[in-house]
């Protein structure tokens, strides 16, 4: 869903059946699905417990809320020392808003890496400090330069949605008065 939803400027799902993670093939090989609406009228149990229905909702309003996620025209991809951690930004023509995407490729084991990040097509600078706010959990981390550390556990979450941020206030921002 994260790829796919921020990959490309447009996309879509087939609602119950992604959400509630429908897999089992008609038959062997078969790309279709064993109880397709194809054949079938079905009920579906909206609100069962392991649906992706809140994650769908919240990656549909990040898409919303991200002009840098409406067009492919500003599509990067970022260096990392694992292979299986896919790295990638998009970000508006004016660099007024950028999303890195950092996605876990494998589903059952924790990632860790470091990327390198292109900060030029980003809008940073060498020596800026930059907040990363992930979109899907909330975290924020502060980092500064290219090269930033990364974990992804396929249990907590696998892939970061992060809005980078410019500029970060510190104290050094703030008048205190005695």
């Amino acid at each position: 869903l994260v790829l796919a939803a921020t990959l490309g400027a447009n996309f879509g799902i087939y609602g119950p059946a992604f959400e509630l993670m429908e897999h089992a093939a008609r038959e062997p090989g078969s790309e279709e699905y064993l109880d397709s609406e194809k054949y079938q009228i079905r009920s579906w149990e909206l609100g069962r417990s392991d649906s992706l229905a809140e994650l769908v909702a919240l990656v549909n309003r990040i898409r919303r809320e991200h002009p840098s996620l409406k067009s492919d025209a500003r599509l990067v991809f970022h260096r990392s020392d694992n292979e299986t951690l896919l790295a990638y930004s998009k970000t508006t023509p004016d660099l007024s808003d950028a999303i890195l995407v950092v996605v876990n490729l494998d589903p059952h084991h924790t990632q860790s890496g470091w990327l390198d990040l292109d900060l030029t097509s980003l809008g940073l600078e060498v020596d800026q400090s930059f907040q990363a706010h992930d979109l899907l959990s909330g975290a924020r981390f502060l980092w500064r330069g290219a090269r930033n550390f990364i974990l992804l556990e396929p249990a907590r979450g696998p892939a970061h949605v992060l809005h980078l941020r410019r500029r970060v206030r510190s104290e050094r921002d703030f008048d205190y008065f005695l």
